[in-house]
């Protein structure tokens, strides 16, 4: 293309029905090219949309115990768990605390970190159990597939 002065440079792109669009303003002089902008923003939107699909979506799985949960809705459970961390979801799983069971709060915690060395292989501890409210969450990662 070269360089053109202001007033050449747009002669130049009436001429060819196209668009001088800055490209630099900040450089000595400004920079500019001659292009077709409504196909330069249909490219670069295309562009973005692109990128947009590519990116991983995270995906939060949730599993909710009760304090004194049995062994067996427990081993359900943690099954559950074991397939959304296979699946490359996270994984939040809370101790839900109904009225005064609130007084059971080191059971909710051992459940949790019994859940978590139970699905040791299959995702790491993001988030120790911590108490909100009358929830106590913890939140484990799944780990990469090989």
């Amino acid at each position: 293309m070269g360089v053109y002065p202001t007033k050449k440079a747009l002669e130049l792109a009436d001429e060819l029905e196209l668009d001088l669009v800055e490209i630099s303003p900040n450089a000595q002089p400004p920079v500019c090219k001659i292009i077709d902008y409504k196909k330069f923003l249909y490219e670069q939107k295309k562009r973005e949309k692109e990128l947009k699909a590519k990116a991983t979506k995270v995906v939060i799985k949730e599993i909710r115990f009760g304090p004194q949960t049995d062994d067996h809705d427990y081993e359900f459970k943690k099954k559950h768990g074991e397939k959304f961390l296979q699946e490359g979801a996270k994984l939040k799983a809370y101790v839900f605390f109904k009225g005064r069971s609130i007084v059971y709060k080191d059971q909710g915690e051992i459940l949790l970190l019994r859940l978590a060395t139970d699905l040791e292989e299959y995702g790491k501890v993001e988030q120790m159990p911590k108490l909100e409210g009358k929830r106590m969450t913890m939140f484990l990662a799944p780990k990469k597939v090989k």
